[in-house]
């Protein structure tokens, strides 16, 4: 789901992307960032409403990337 699919936010999660380039399934990050598989889950599919700095640290680390990798902010088109 795109942040123009998401009337919530306009930040989408490259967590997708970010997996593949390092060979990790959700499974496994989930794992290591100690969160469950269905909260990891929602991240990566762009339904989070919010996540915690804690989470958001943890995962960079586990990934080695930075907030920046891994969330973006699309511009709403006010039309």
């Amino acid at each position: 789901m795109s942040p123009a699919e998401n009337p919530e936010h306009a930040i989408e999660v490259h967590l997708d992307r970010l997996l593949e380039e390092r060979g990790m399934t959700v499974v496994e990050l989930a794992d290591k960032v100690g969160i469950t598989n269905v909260n990891l889950s929602i991240l990566k599919n762009n339904r989070a409403k919010a996540i915690r700095f804690s989470t958001l640290s943890k995962i960079c680390e586990v990934l080695g990337c930075q907030p920046g990798d891994l969330l973006s902010f699309t511009p709403r088109s006010s039309g």
